[in-house]
């Protein structure tokens, strides 16, 4: 497809969404800071105005660099947001680590806000899936199901590659972001979500991108350990020596670089 042509598929797509969006009002939006669902807030207070409300969870597992940034961006666009505080780590589905791990965070997720919008009024509650999630797994769709959750982007058509384009339109700042999801993804599947474990990612993550690095990840390995995950076109500048001796310095017990370096799920 020429780019024309891409861009021609990419304002229908727009209108679609209007429409998805409209039909949904007044409405809720499930915002996380992260490339989608801000695009997703940002095209419904454009859309909507007074009609919407944005609302970002905070838990253990938000770094708060994470929340500082989201709520910078929704000042910057006047989108009205507010933060609800979320207790996934109080259930055990959720603390136990297993591969559906998404979905428990997604219930509690919408159990809150499915409760916030029958007490103000809201018709209905959208978050940021995208049209190519459908290929994915992705354990918090169940969860969205179960709450009638709207998922415009999708039903629009709108890719990840369309929505940073449409989001470089409207200057936002997430437009090139990396994929960052949260701090539990960085726990291996079976090993315990704790907050220990959540606050030492979130500081071993912190000084990594002090350093200058922009996609990695610092997966907790149990016992403490880390492993450390840098983009390949990263790791020719990969100062070894500093990164470990930064991540033990935060509180890591080891450090092992990946030399495969991170790549992107499929």
């Amino acid at each position: 497809m020429n780019s024309s042509a891409a861009c021609n598929s990419r304002a229908e797509k727009a209108q679609r969404l209007r429409a998805c969006l409209e039909a949904g009002a007044p409405l809720l939006v499930a915002y996380s800071g992260g490339v989608d669902s801000a695009y997703l807030l940002a095209a419904a207070h454009r859309i909507l105005g007074s009609r919407m409300l944005g609302v970002i969870a905070d838990s253990p597992s938000l770094p708060r660099q994470a929340l500082e940034d989201a709520l910078a961006l929704a000042r910057g666009i006047s989108a009205p947001v507010e933060v609800v505080r979320t207790r996934e780590m109080q259930d055990p589905n959720y603390v136990g680590n297993p591969v559906n791990r998404c979905y428990f965070c997604k219930a509690e997720l919408f159990a809150r806000l499915d409760a916030l919008a029958r007490e103000r009024g809201f018709a209905a509650i959208a978050y940021g899936e995208n049209a190519d999630d459908a290929a994915r797994f992705r354990p918090g769709r169940k969860a969205a199901g179960e709450f009638s959750v709207l998922a415009p982007l999708k039903d629009a058509g709108l890719t990840k590659d369309d929505i940073r384009a449409l989001s470089r339109e409207l200057g936002l700042p997430t437009a090139d972001a990396p994929a960052q999801p949260c701090l539990s993804s960085r726990i291996p599947h079976g090993t315990p979500v704790t907050a220990e474990a959540l606050a030492l990612v979130e500081r071993g993550e912190a000084f990594v991108r002090g350093l200058g690095f922009r996609v990695f990840r610092v997966r907790y390995s149990g016992q403490r350990g880390a492993r450390v995950q840098i983009a390949p076109a990263e790791m020719g500048r990969l100062p070894e020596a500093a990164i470990a001796s930064g991540l033990l310095a935060a509180g890591f017990s080891s450090v092992e670089i990946d030399p495969a370096g991170y790549r992107s799920p499929a």
